[in-house]
């Protein structure tokens, strides 16, 4: 299993550049950000600076969207960074959430997501595309190497990752969603002629290790609250019951208004409807024992990639504690001599 550090681009953006060095050093393979230009500064000048002060790590948006910026863009940003830093980057992209709403915007449609990662996988792979009637490519790419990794919860962008994505980003960590998410994603890419092996999974939860647990939960809390503004958009298509499990639709009862103001913060106020189960369900909290004992169990699943939110109050003890035990328990064992 890989492991990625999710990070706010919060200033100052050297704090965000210093987390992403100190990931690497505990031996995570991503540093993935929030893309919401308003919220947060803009993920991809930072980006060319983490490249830059690290040797190996890749990094991306977590997530990107359609909406906000022209394709042909987001492409050209991949593929300057792949020519500067070597072939080290990765896009998440999803309908559109922050980033859109706090414009009064809107998510793009299933149509326009699926155009969308077609154009920027064929310009970031320095090949070439239609786009607006015109056959296109970067004259100065070559060798430019991006997967484009589909961030989903409804029934219909699940399909649109297993048909078209490289990869499935699933922000929650509860073992029986999970299972039933990458199932549909597995079974849409074969209906589709593909092999659903090929489809890389990855769950995206809150890390948080320690023993206090009504502290770890309400640091985590507001992860509820993220998840519970998709799930929103979910019910009012398919209603309470159906056809996603009950366990990811029952908990937003209680949800009232979001606050963006407060996205993806600890402590956030608008967030109080998430009970404790959700939160224990969802984030991946405790000792390092379990931790290990849940990223196995997702392992068994078939994740590849687990990427860890660190928007709380011990991001560098987390990251300390991964790298030097949780890591190490999850990944291939090799014997000098036998």
């Amino acid at each position: 299993m890989e492991f990625g550090a999710v990070l706010q681009t919060n200033p100052p953006a050297s704090r965000t550049i210093q987390l992403a060095q100190l990931a690497e050093v505990h031996g995570f393979s991503h540093v993935w950000t929030f893309d919401s230009h308003i919220l947060w500064q803009e993920p991809y000048v930072i980006y060319s600076q983490i490249l830059a002060q690290t040797q190996r790590i890749k990094v991306g948006p977590f997530v990107t969207n359609p909406a906000t910026r022209d394709w042909t863009v987001t492409a050209s940003v991949f593929a300057t960074l792949n020519e500067m830093f070597g072939n080290r980057t990765v896009c998440g992209i999803g309908r559109g959430d922050s980033a859109v709403r706090v414009t009064n915007g809107k998510p793009v449609t299933m149509t326009e997501l699926r155009e969308s990662i077609h154009v920027i996988r064929e310009l970031g792979n320095s090949r070439s595309v239609e786009y607006h009637g015109s056959e296109i490519r970067f004259p100065w790419s070559r060798g430019s190497e991006l997967e484009v990794w589909v961030a989903a919860y409804g029934p219909m962008a699940l399909r649109v990752a297993g048909e078209v994505g490289d990869g499935f980003i699933l922000q929650l960590a509860d073992l029986d969603i999970a299972e039933w998410m990458i199932t549909t994603v597995r079974n849409a890419a074969e209906k589709a002629g593909r092999d659903p092996a090929s489809v890389k999974f990855c769950v995206a939860a809150p890390m948080y290790v320690g023993d206090d647990w009504a502290h770890m939960r309400d640091q985590c809390r507001w992860f509820g609250g993220m998840v519970g503004n998709h799930v929103a958009d979910i019910v009012a298509k398919y209603g309470m019951h159906g056809t996603v499990p009950d366990a990811l639709t029952d908990y937003i009862r209680g949800r009232q208004d979001y606050d963006y103001n407060e996205h993806g913060r600890a402590g956030n106020t608008h967030t109080a409807f998430v009970p404790d189960e959700i939160v224990e369900r969802f984030c991946i909290l405790g000792s390092a024992d379990q931790h290990i004992q849940k990223l196995k169990a997702l392992a068994e699943l078939g994740v590849d990639q687990f990427a860890g939110y660190l928007q709380h109050d011990s991001k560098e003890e987390t990251l300390r504690v991964y790298g030097e035990t949780v890591i190490p328990a999850l990944s291939e064992h090799i014997t000098a001599k036998r």
